[in-house]
């Protein structure tokens, strides 16, 4: 059943506002919630951090402080959902421990979002960078087991896969070749401009999350990984952001990304097996709802449009909903594992011609392949266990990366 918010009634937006014991939920168990549940409430976390900075760039270029202020207030709301989902996660959570959710978050939904794509362009993008997540998750578990002794099973459970995709080492481009060509928000289908702000926003919050937290690990080897993985979510962030429609004037953006956090409370409430949040997510998304409509009320205002000139179809599309992407994953590992960026496409790294820039940015920034942090983590659990770390149903789809004595770094990187 189809769902417009712009049709809703929404409540006062000023008796939305929460006292600060209600921003310190219980949180989840670590040891007990789905991993979906988890997953979830990464999504939503990184959603809301897009919702603040993206306000705070509105205020840093807006002149009008009546507008500014009705920013202010909505900003200053998702400020405190953010604040009340960031503390969902349990103290006993440790930054690594967290990062398998974070891998997994990328992982399943970028190729939830692929698989329904309707433009191309877009779902490329989303196949391209679904590889690289996949094995971040895969070096960050090997980690994990040399670290602290646990199989990061424990947080994934039985719904994502743990192996090698394409190798970590051939993620290293030129910046150029990480910009693409934009969507346009009033001639896409729905689902492609709701999934190229998601996906940004998803990327955005991994990419401060290891800016930030990698330097905080406990040892040299992991704060390098974290280090080197960081630089990777940057051209993620960097392919998704260039996706986005650049010719929406402010007001038409701010009121795009409210109309994205209503749909995407409205997805998780329906998508969630946890009582206790399930409520939060309900909560919130009744709270999108004022943001949205006091957003109306600005373009109104002050563009002289409705929201059916920025959105011409209000309806919610499909639904996003958590499940295992196994099958889809092993059939882009063995169809594209070895494909590069080439400005605005993908192709394989064997078509690339000597000096392309992928070539030069690599002699300049990986050098030497053996000593790369994300290589230094198998190489080292294979040297304490005898071979990597894995959780796999079945053969691996790509030869070159079955061997668990082995890690293979020229694969996506080497002609």
């Amino acid at each position: 059943m189809s769902y417009n918010p712009f049709l809703a009634k929404p409540k006062n937006i000023e008796n939305t506002i929460m006292s600060f014991k209600k921003l310190s939920p219980k949180p989840y168990n670590k040891n007990e919630v789905d991993p979906y549940t988890r997953v979830r409430c990464i999504l939503m976390n990184g959603t809301e951090y897009e919702a603040v900075w993206s306000k705070h760039h509105f205020n840093r270029h807006c002149g009008d402080n009546d507008i500014r202020r009705a920013v202010g207030l909505i900003r200053n709301c998702e400020q405190q959902e953010q604040k009340l989902i960031a503390n969902l996660k349990p103290a006993d959570e440790n930054v690594l421990e967290t990062t398998i959710g974070y891998e997994q978050l990328a992982v399943d939904l970028t190729a939830i979002l692929a698989q329904r794509q309707t433009n191309l362009f877009v779902k490329n993008a989303l196949d391209f960078a679904l590889l690289e997540d996949f094995d971040h998750l895969y070096r960050y578990a090997n980690l994990l087991e040399s670290d602290m002794g646990e199989h990061a099973e424990k947080y994934v459970g039985s719904y994502t896969e743990i192996m090698p995709g394409r190798p970590t080492a051939a993620h290293h481009r030129h910046p150029y070749d990480n910009i693409k060509k934009p969507i346009s928000n009033m001639s896409a289908d729905p689902i492609t401009k709701c999934d190229v702000s998601i996906i940004t926003a998803a990327e955005q919050q991994t990419m401060n999350y290891y800016m930030n937290l990698g330097a905080f690990y406990k040892h040299q080897k992991g704060r390098e990984v974290y280090t080197e993985i960081a630089m990777v979510e940057e051209e993620h962030v960097s392919q998704y952001g260039s996706l986005i429609d650049p010719s929406m004037t402010m007001l038409d953006d701010l009121l795009m990304h409210e109309y994205i956090e209503c749909y995407l409370y409205y997805s998780m409430y329906n998508d969630e097996v946890d009582a206790h949040i399930k409520s939060i997510w309900e909560m919130f998304f009744e709270q999108e709802l004022s943001h949205l409509h006091t957003t109306l009320a600005l373009v109104r205002k002050h563009e002289n449009k409705d929201w059916y000139d920025v959105i011409p179809s209000g309806d919610f599309p499909e639904l996003i909903s958590f499940s295992p992407q196994k099958e889809y994953i092993r059939k882009i590992l063995g169809e594209t594992v070895n494909n590069t960026s080439y400005f605005e496409d993908y192709i394989s790294v064997s078509k690339l011609s000597d000096s392309a820039n992928f070539f030069s940015y690599q002699k300049k920034a990986v050098k030497d392949v053996n000593s790369m942090p994300s290589h230094i983590v198998i190489e080292g659990h294979i040297n304490n266990f005898k071979e990597d770390y894995r959780v796999q149903d079945k053969e691996h789809p790509v030869k070159a990366l079955r061997d668990r004595k082995v890690d293979n770094v020229n694969l996506g990187r080497e002609k």
